[in-house]
């Protein structure tokens, strides 16, 4: 019990340098059930669109996956509830079996996703749960994932500030510049 309460004040006390999608562009690794590459991109105040790229160890198969989110904020800004769905596209080299004489189709289907998000910084830490639906193909219908993704904020909310600043000031420059005579 004292391990979580002082697991919550650690939270709350890495809250002042935490900040709600504070990110427009995060990568990194995801590790977990299936591994591989994540990409996410803020297109909305609160929606991201994800791309993860992953190879199964536990199949012969390599799967690509887009996700639309929506970001809930949680106790403080950099704490992030999250949940989305999307679209995924398999590729198998699954050996034909006695079972199976002709192997497996490559999956194609349906994919959702739920979990927790915490940015600090430029780190951001994820843990998800997500189910996908094969709708063609695939070894089983319903493959059930979780993961642990680790991503870089590539850009964030500050740089973008920082950039429109900058444009407004060499515009202000370029009216006085006008003004100059050659």
């Amino acid at each position: 019990m004292k391990k979580n309460i002082l697991f919550v004040l650690l939270l709350l006390g890495l809250a002042k340098f935490a900040t709600a999608q504070s990110y427009v562009t995060a990568g990194g690794l995801r590790l977990g059930t299936d591994w591989g590459l994540t990409l996410q991109q803020r297109v909305l105040e609160h929606v991201t669109v994800e791309g993860i790229v992953q190879k199964s160890f536990q199949r012969d198969e390599f799967m690509v996956t887009g996700l639309v989110e929506r970001h809930y904020k949680l106790l403080f800004k950099g704490l992030n509830l999250y949940m989305g769905a999307g679209l995924h596209k398999g590729w198998n080299n699954q050996p034909s079996t006695f079972e199976n004489p002709n192997g497996y189709k490559n999956p194609f289907g349906i994919t959702g996703v739920g979990g927790l998000e915490l940015t600090i910084a430029r780190l951001n830490l994820s843990y998800d749960f997500k189910p996908a639906i094969n709708l063609v193909g695939g070894e089983r219908t319903v493959y059930v994932q979780s993961g642990l993704s680790l991503r870089y904020v590539l850009i964030s909310n500050r740089d973008l500030k920082k950039r429109e600043r900058d444009r407004k000031r060499e515009e202000r420059r370029e009216k006085l510049r006008f003004w100059e005579k050659d």
